[in-house]
C-alpha cells in the first residue's frame, strides 16, 4: 500500500486545484477574506432590520419627519411603546391576535404533514426496490419546476367547486374531487402549501436517507426487521438533522406567506393570517403606516424562536446528501 507524504498530498491538491480554473481562484479569494470583512457584511446586511426595529418605538411624527438614525441624538423625545399597544389592541388592528392564531393553524399542519408524508416516500425511493421507482422519483422531483403562482387560480376553483370533467360527445360528467367548500378557509391554504412542499421535501429527505450506511439496513433485515420497523427505529432517529432543517424552511415559508393566503381566503377576514392582517394596518390612505414596523416584529417573533431553537441542526441538515462516505 502506498502512503502519501505531506509534500505529495500538497502537490496532488495543487494539481487538482489548478485544473478547476476560475472556480478554484474564486474559492481561494473568498477563503482569504479576513474575518472583519465578513463581520462588516453582516453588519451592513443588518442595518435595515435595525432601522425597522428602532422605528417601531418611534411616534408617527418622528418616523415621518426624520430618519431612524436621528433617534439616538434627540433624547427621549419621539420614543413610544404605543405602536405595539395599538398593534395588539383589537380596535386598531382588526384582529392581529386572531391573525396569529390563523397563522399557527396554517403553518403547523403545512409543516408537519409534508414531513410525515415525505419521510415515508423518501425511504421508499431510497431503500425499497419496486417497479418504476426511478421514473416515479424523476416525475416527483420535476414537480419542483412548476411555479406555484400558475396553479393558484385552478386550485381555488377546485377548492370552491371541486374537480369535474365532462366527456366530449357523451355529455357525462366525471367527478374526481367533490365540492368540499374549502374556499375562504385556512384549510385551503395549508393544503396548497402541503402540496407544493412535498416535491422539495421528498428530494431533500431522499438525499439524506439514501446516504445512510447500507450495512445498518442489511443487519436489520437479517434480524428480521420489517421496512416499517427499520423506518421507525433507525431512519427517523438518524434523520433528525434533515427533518429539522426542512421544518425550519417550511415553517418560515408558510408563516410568512401572503399571496397564497390572500388568494385562497379572499374576503373572509376571520380566517386571514397575520401577514395579511398586518399588511392592512396602514389603513385607508396610509394614515397608520407607522404601525407597520411594530407589526412586522410581532409577526417575526415566532419564526425567530423556531429558527434559534432548531439552528443547531440547520447546517447539518442543509448539507444532507452532499458528502458521501
Amino acid at each position: 500500500m502506498t502512503t502519501l507524504t505531506k509534500s505529495s498530498k500538497g502537490a496532488a491538491l495543487k494539481a487538482g486545484g489548478e485544473g478547476s480554473g476560475l472556480g478554484m481562484r474564486m474559492y481561494r479569494f473568498l477563503k482569504a477574506l479576513p474575518t472583519w470583512v465578513l463581520w462588516g457584511i453582516v453588519i451592513l446586511w443588518s442595518v435595515p432590520t435595525v432601522g425597522i426595529f428602532v422605528n417601531s418605538f418611534r411616534t408617527a411624527d418622528a418616523q415621518r419627519g426624520t430618519g431612524w438614525w436621528t433617534a439616538f441624538t434627540g433624547g427621549t423625545e419621539g420614543w413610544t411603546i404605543n405602536n405595539y399597544v395599538d398593534v395588539l389592541g383589537a380596535e386598531a388592528t382588526g384582529g392581529v391576535w386572531n391573525g396569529l392564531l390563523n397563522s399557527f393553524a396554517i403553518a403547523i399542519p403545512a409543516t408537519v404533514i409534508p414531513i410525515a408524508i415525505a419521510a415515508f416516500a423518501a425511504y421508499a425511493f431510497a431503500w425499497i426496490d419496486f417497479k418504476g421507482r426511478e421514473w416515479l422519483f424523476i416525475v416527483t422531483v420535476s414537480l419542483l419546476a412548476i411555479p406555484l403562482q400558475t396553479a393558484l387560480i385552478p386550485l381555488l376553483q377546485m377548492f370552491s367547486g371541486g374537480a369535474h370533467w365532462t366527456i366530449p360527445g357523451l355529455g357525462a360528467t366525471l367527478t374526481f374531487i367533490p365540492d368540499l367548500d374549502l374556499s375562504g378557509t385556512v384549510t385551503a391554504v395549508w393544503l396548497t402549501h402541503t402540496g407544493f412542499a412535498l416535491p422539495f421535501a421528498i428530494f431533500l429527505l431522499h438525499n439524506y436517507i439514501s446516504g445512510l450506511p447500507k450495512d445498518v439496513f442489511e443487519s436489520a433485515f437479517i434480524d428480521g426487521a420489517s421496512h416499517f420497523t427499520i423506518f421507525w427505529r433507525l431512519v427517523l432517529p438518524l434523520s433528525v438533522p434533515v427533518l429539522a432543517a426542512f421544518a425550519i424552511f417550511q415553517f418560515l415559508w408558510t408563516w410568512n406567506d401572503y399571496l397564497i393566503a390572500l388568494t385562497m381566503i379572499g374576503g373572509n377576514r376571520e380566517a386571514l393570517p397575520a401577514t395579511v392582517v398586518i399588511a392592512s394596518l396602514a389603513g385607508e390612505f396610509g394614515l397608520r403606516e407607522h404601525l407597520l414596523s411594530a407589526g412586522a416584529f410581532i409577526q417575526s417573533f415566532v419564526p425567530l424562536v423556531v429558527f434559534f431553537a432548531l439552528q443547531r441542526y440547520f447546517v447539518r441538515g442543509i448539507l444532507a446528501g452532499s458528502v458521501k462516505g
